[in-house]
């Protein structure tokens, strides 16, 4: 039930979910997200660490990163070079 909230607040695991919503849509995403939850619940109880929320916007920025990576590999594979657009005025 939990899972179905989660992509209304500001966290990683909201971040997480929006982004996966918007890919695989709503069922999916919240048999996801709910799978995530209880192994970060899991990690907690059996190694007894503590989760630590990054927040939205460092998953954002990392999933930011992978993507130009992912991209920048692609590229190569078919013998192209991304370049940087120039910033708008």
């Amino acid at each position: 039930m939990f899972a179905q909230g989660v992509g209304r607040t500001e966290t990683a695991l909201g971040a997480f979910c929006r982004l996966l919503s918007a890919r695989v849509g709503k069922a999916k995403t919240v048999a996801a997200t709910a799978r995530k939850i209880a192994v970060l619940f899991r990690n907690t109880v059996r190694h007894g660490m503590e989760h630590s929320d990054s927040g939205a916007s460092h998953y954002e920025e990392r999933y930011r990163r992978r993507v130009l990576t992912n991209l920048e590999r692609r590229a190569k594979s078919l013998g192209h070079v991304l370049q940087e657009a120039p910033a708008p005025a």
